[in-house]
């Protein structure tokens, strides 16, 4: 059983929108550089769009970064989401201006997007438990009998992957079977890691997914929001609502099921051992084993 955190409600939404604030500008960014080589009529409008965009984001973090109280705390909250809803619909202008091919990230733009969105995660929660006076050894419980969890941890990442394989084929076929068939489409950030042009390119995008991407996700979705809507009073929902918010973030219908169901996994690995090295382990043999086979089945 997990110990209760004591964060306040409002801490956990400042942080939300902050990540996905993050979220959408570092996916924006990505996209100027594959504008950066394009026509100057293309960059000019980007740029104009973008500009607004990155203002919206921009002022979203500046709001959310300034103490909330019981007086101020509605308007500030609506005015951010004012300035989040710009960022996002100019952003999504912008993206449609760029018309970047889908799935088409390049190993800059991973790079950007893993600082943006992982990297941001960590600093904010950084932040988050140091206004709570907390640490990161007994917020996670990575003192409460480690080696046990990163056994299980380790056990669980590599057992899990058969299992994932078999849940994605089973989703392509299904895809292939709907009144109106969807071809399944590799993940981009897989199609990255394959096209990596040199060692150097490799090792920065294994560092990045082996260490960087389990860490922050598993603290983010495990460590923070599922015992935080847990302690609203909303167990079963805690568990369903992260890990399909999981499963969605990384844009991918065809890894949907498997990444849904490995969630779970995670989730169940953190209740039981009540240590989050357990789920990090987990995650970063998965993604480790992946990354191998990126390379070895070609």
């Amino acid at each position: 059983m997990l110990a209760n955190k004591p964060w306040k409600l409002e801490a956990i939404v400042r942080l939300v929108l902050s990540v996905f604030a993050c979220f959408f500008g570092g996916s924006l960014l990505a996209t100027a550089l594959y504008v950066a080589g394009r026509g100057a009529d293309v960059r000019w409008k980007f740029l104009l769009i973008s500009t607004v965009a990155f203002a919206g984001f921009g002022g979203t973090l500046a709001l959310l970064r300034k103490g909330w109280s019981k007086d101020n705390v509605l308007p500030r909250a609506i005015v951010c989401l004012v300035f989040f809803y710009i960022g996002l619909s100019f952003g999504t202008w912008a993206e449609s201006v760029a018309k970047r091919p889908a799935g088409t990230v390049s190993t800059g733009q991973m790079i950007v997007s893993l600082v943006c969105f992982q990297g941001a995660a960590l600093w904010f929660m950084d932040r988050l438990l140091k206004d709570s006076a907390m640490s990161w050894k007994e917020t996670f419980g990575f003192g409460n009998k480690w080696p046990r969890a990163l056994l299980w941890g380790l056990m669980a990442g590599a057992l899990f992957l058969e299992v994932g394989m078999l849940l994605q084929n089973l989703s392509v076929e299904a895809m292939k079977h709907l009144p109106v068939p969807i071809k399944p489409q590799e993940q981009p950030s897989v199609q990255t890691i394959r096209n990596a042009a040199s060692w150097l390119e490799s090792v920065v995008l294994g560092v990045g997914t082996i260490l960087l991407v389990p860490v922050a996700e598993e603290t983010l979705f495990r460590g923070i929001l599922y015992p935080a809507i847990k302690q609203a009073g909303f167990p079963r929902l805690a568990l369903w609502i992260t890990s399909l918010l999981f499963a969605v973030i990384h844009n991918n219908i065809a890894a949907l099921l498997p990444l849904f169901v490995l969630s779970l996994v995670l989730t169940f690995l953190y209740e039981y051992t009540g240590n989050l090295l357990a789920p990090i382990a987990a995650h970063a043999v998965f993604n480790a084993l992946n990354f191998a086979s990126i390379y070895t089945r070609g």
